[in-house]
């Protein structure tokens, strides 16, 4: 069994499945969308128009890019406030059409940089989270790899949150989290322990929904598998009204950490 700093090592491999990758595979048909309609588009995080079966979702991912060129023009998955900005504008979009939605996550965080900032990274964050949490249609959120802070919570206030068995959901680093409270990196492992960062903990916490097997690396069965996840889920969750979305998905978040809510 891995510990949970082999997990984090998992996550962060350069040949682990990007975001839009699962998009092109789980779903057909993906028409990108671009921009945020006030500054620029961010290219690390890519969403639009997509079909599984013959329904229509807006699917949004964050994307690192496969290679050193790739991962340096989508900033390794490191979100600007416009990528979340064009997210919300797709969600509100799928709102105003009736369409599902369904985000996969993986970043070690949202962009840090002062330019960001100076734009509004804070409050982007927190218009995505407030806005989601309102949302009137179906809302699904996959983490496939890291799931770093208020940069994965942006696109994961869903009414299910999944996870990859070798992904990670953490509000730090454990790198960071070592500097902070060891002042030494090396005890790295040792934060990731103590963080359950690993998607049993987070199952065990109540965090998220289910835990998708990556089916021993066999990349082509695991998206077969996910997208018959997808649509067992859909027509699970579509014939709820508007109303019984949001008040269920706000009780779902109002819930974690409370004492005895654990799964």
């Amino acid at each position: 069994m891995k510990t949970a700093y082999e997990i984090v090592t998992a996550a962060r491999s350069k040949d682990r499945q990007t975001g839009l990758e699962f998009i092109e595979h789980v779903f057909k048909g993906f028409i990108e969308l671009h921009g945020d309609r006030r500054y620029a588009d961010d290219p690390s995080v890519v969403g639009g128009l997509a079909c599984l079966d013959d329904t229509p979702f807006t699917v949004i991912a964050t994307e690192k890019g496969r290679d050193t060129k790739s991962r340096i023009r989508r900033n390794f998955g490191m979100a600007h406030p416009e990528g979340y900005r064009k997210a919300l504008r797709l969600m509100k979009q799928a709102e105003k059409f009736g369409r599902p939605i369904v985000c996969f996550v993986d970043t070690s965080g949202a962009y840090p940089g002062i330019a960001a900032e100076e734009r509004g990274q804070g409050q982007a964050i927190a218009e995505s989270i407030a806005e989601m949490m309102g949302l009137k249609v179906p809302v699904l959120s996959v983490l496939i790899g890291e799931g770093g802070s208020g940069g994965a919570l942006a696109l994961a206030v869903a009414d299910e949150v999944w996870m990859l068995e070798n992904a990670s959901y953490s509000v730090i680093a454990p790198e960071s989290c070592a500097n902070i409270l060891w002042r030494d990196t090396d005890k790295a492992a040792e934060a990731a322990e103590n963080l359950k960062l690993t998607a049993k903990d987070a199952y065990r916490l109540g965090v998220v929904e289910r835990i998708i097997s990556e089916r021993g690396g066999d990349t082509e069965l695991m998206y077969v598998s996910l997208a018959s996840d997808i649509r067992s889920w859909y027509q699970k969750m579509r014939i709820f009204s508007g109303e019984e979305l949001t008040q269920t998905r706000y009780g779902r978040f109002r819930k974690l950490g409370v004492p005895g809510s654990e799964q």
